[in-house]
């Protein structure tokens, strides 16, 4: 058994895919319509063939309380894995990105925390 997908609930879309490619790198994989909203996938383009990101649209009632307890409390929704998490802060910075966490050690673990722009807290985390 292995993780095929995971998801995010964004508020917008659109936005989240220009986000996720231009801003975090990621490369899209699905786009599929499917009325008011897409199946709507992001992928690593170290492994394109690996575990997708789905860009969930956030319509479920259920969503704002859940996305606006974690925020308030700081806390990400998920992680991403870098080699380096000074670097991509620096660089992600630079790009205008928000930052709630400055790169931080953690014993064997550096982590930062970024606001996705779409609703979400995402921890990046280097470890070793």
């Amino acid at each position: 058994m292995r993780i095929h997908l995971t998801s995010v609930f964004v508020d917008d879309q659109d936005k989240a895919l220009r986000f996720y490619t231009e801003v975090l790198g990621f490369a899209k994989k699905d786009e599929v319509s499917l009325g008011e909203y897409r199946w709507l996938t992001v992928v690593s383009p170290e492994d394109p063939d690996g575990v997708q990101l789905v860009l969930e649209p956030d319509a479920h009632p259920a969503v704002g309380p859940y996305r606006s307890a974690l925020v308030g409390d700081g806390i990400p929704v998920t992680s991403f894995a870098v080699d380096d998490v000074r670097r991509e802060y620096e660089r992600l910075r630079g790009l205008g990105v928000r930052f709630t966490q400055e790169p931080t050690v953690m014993g064997p673990v550096t982590t930062a925390v970024l606001d996705d722009t779409c609703g979400n807290l995402i921890q990046l985390a280097q470890h070793g």
